[in-house]
């Protein structure tokens, strides 16, 4: 197993990006709201939506005392908003388990809703800085080439976990930084597609330069197009009801112009499946339970 964490440790110390959740005292709630926020989401959409998240609910209390009607609303356009659902489940949890404070176990942190794997991890080791291995799609690519001499991935295995952990320096707060570091060069230097091997730090000790940069295929699962998408309709539907709370906005309102009348019909219909809309007679609206709203979809 080649030292990557010295060099990872060098290079990060003059190349980390300046990002909220890495600035000392940010605590512990907002390194979680900023990770359900990056679930494959782009870093430069989430930072803006995380400030503005953290002045209106700067505790897991304060935003479990909100409907959730209105962490969908927050959540805006950041995309996939069963997310802004988990999270308030997870804050009233919080709230309710741990007396209002994100816990700093992993197995604690994997019993909130919408946490796994990497999430809890992530908690633990960033705002905590206990000692696990963090894995994210940009770790795995700089494993797979680095160590595993490939130029993508595989899918995602817990096997992935247990090769990351040797790559970690013993020392808790020394691999914190290689867990940031490696994602960051994921991110930034080692990219899927045009990875700029002249400035990586660990070029010197990968096996995929050193045989020459081969292509052995590319097994990672492909997302769907967006446009035309029923991905798009959901979020266009959800649009007109987020601007529109607490009203009923009539069926036949909802994208009359769409191209296609059944990819409509199945947009609203998982909508309300996922709880975020509520249907009744030719109407669909937020949902509203006890007098408060519900989440809009």
């Amino acid at each position: 197993m080649p030292d990557l964490a010295s060099p990872l440790i060098a290079w990060y110390a003059g190349h980390a990006r300046d990002l909220p959740w890495r600035r000392p005292g940010f605590g512990a709630w907002g390194v979680l709201v900023s990770e359900f926020m990056l679930q494959q989401t782009p870093v430069n959409r989430v930072v803006p939506h995380l400030q503005a998240w953290l002045r209106r609910w700067p505790s897991p209390a304060d935003l479990a005392a909100e409907p959730p009607s209105e962490a969908v609303r927050q959540w805006a356009n950041l995309g996939y908003p069963r997310r802004a659902l988990w999270l308030h489940r997870a804050a009233v949890e919080l709230r309710d388990r741990h007396g209002g404070e994100v816990p700093r176990e992993v197995d604690a942190l994997l019993a909130l809703s919408g946490v796994g794997d990497y999430t809890a991890r992530a908690v633990a080791v960033f705002a905590y800085g206990e000692r696990h291995p963090v894995v994210d799609t940009n770790t795995r690519r700089v494993l797979a080439r680095a160590i595993g001499g490939r130029a993508q991935p595989g899918p995602p295995a817990r096997g992935d976990l247990a090769v990351m952990a040797a790559v970690l320096p013993e020392d808790a707060a020394a691999a914190a930084v290689v867990n940031a570091a490696t994602m960051e060069l994921g991110a930034v230097v080692c990219t899927a597609r045009a990875p700029r091997c002249g400035e990586c730090p660990v070029a010197g000790l990968c096996a995929w330069r050193a045989a020459g940069h081969p292509d052995t295929g590319d097994g990672r699962r492909r997302q769907a197009r967006y446009e035309g998408s029923d991905r798009q309709a959901r979020g266009a539907v959800l649009k007109l009801l987020r601007e529109a709370p607490g009203q009923a906005v009539a069926v036949a309102g909802l994208l009359p112009d769409w191209p296609d009348a059944a990819q409509r019909e199945r947009a609203i219909a998982s909508l309300v499946a996922d709880g975020l809309a509520e249907r009744a007679g030719d109407g669909c609206s937020c949902r509203r339970d006890g007098g408060r709203s519900r989440p809009c979809g």
